[in-house]
């Protein structure tokens, strides 16, 4: 005998049902407790528009909003959300809140491979939620924790705080 517990492999199969509110609908999934909510967003819901990069918590590829505020899904377990408001790129483009963030940074050139993308358009949305007219120093500071290998930034920073400019004078979406 060699002293291994068989019903540890039983336990490893083992399922939890999760409800969440994702995008403004209703879904459950049956996810391994170990499961991350990057995954059960990506594999189980088809929800591919955040990424999964580092998969450590560094690249902020993985933002999505969780009861408004900007999560790592990559460093979250999906029992964690179990009835959490999820909203993810998918969900911020189809409502239009994110419409002139995603309009500038087209305009702006600031996205180029697109990876990073969705990761900063929702922190971007998180900033301009909780500060109305941002510094760029404050923009900055809230996308310190979204890498880009193709911009050099500055035309996220310029996207970000036209938008904002913009918002306060009333020629774009609150």
């Amino acid at each position: 005998m060699s002293g291994f517990d068989e019903t540890l492999l039983d336990d490893a199969d083992e399922t939890v049902r999760v409800r969440f509110v994702v995008n403004d609908r209703k879904v459950a999934c049956e996810v391994a407790p170990r499961e991350t909510l990057i995954d059960c967003l990506r594999n189980a819901l088809e929800l591919t528009g955040t990424h999964a990069g580092c998969e450590m918590g560094a690249c902020g590829a993985c933002l999505v909003q969780l009861d408004g505020r900007a999560v790592h899904s990559c460093l979250m377990f999906a029992v964690q959300a179990d009835g959490a408001k999820i909203d993810t790129i998918e969900g911020l483009t189809e409502s239009g809140v994110i419409a002139d963030l995603q309009a500038e940074f087209h305009r702006r050139n600031a996205l180029q491979c697109g990876f990073c993308t969705p990761g900063m358009l929702v922190n971007a949305h998180e900033l301009l939620s909780q500060v109305a007219q941002p510094s760029r120093e404050d923009i900055r500071d809230a996308l310190s924790g979204n890498y880009c290998r193709c911009t050099g930034y500055e035309a996220i920073v310029d996207a970000i705080d036209a938008v904002a400019k913009a918002r306060r004078e009333g020629g774009g979406a609150a």
